[in-house]
């Protein structure tokens, strides 16, 4: 599988943890670690996503702006969720 193909354009957004959110917390953890060391996006875009900024612009920002986002979201919220369903 292509890493074009791995991540949606949007995670979901339930207010709940996802399988998506379980999948991907590496990407998230990478893209909180990329904008606390003050990555530009593009590059986060590349490494992370695989999308060229330059070819794909577009989609690169959204993968990049969605996914920062849920991460946020991840970080605020959806951590305790994660560490209760993994003590059970």
């Amino acid at each position: 599988m292509s890493a074009k193909s791995d991540f949606l354009d949007q995670p979901p957004s339930d207010a709940r943890l996802t399988d998506y959110d379980r999948e991907h917390l590496a990407t998230y953890l990478r893209l909180l670690d990329a904008e606390s060391e003050g990555a530009p996006w593009e590059e986060a875009a590349q490494v992370i996503f695989g999308v060229d900024p330059k070819a794909d612009h577009a989609r690169a920002l959204r993968l990049h702006e969605s996914h920062l986002a849920r991460a946020h979201w991840m970080r605020n919220n959806g951590f305790r969720e994660l560490l209760k369903s993994s003590m059970h």
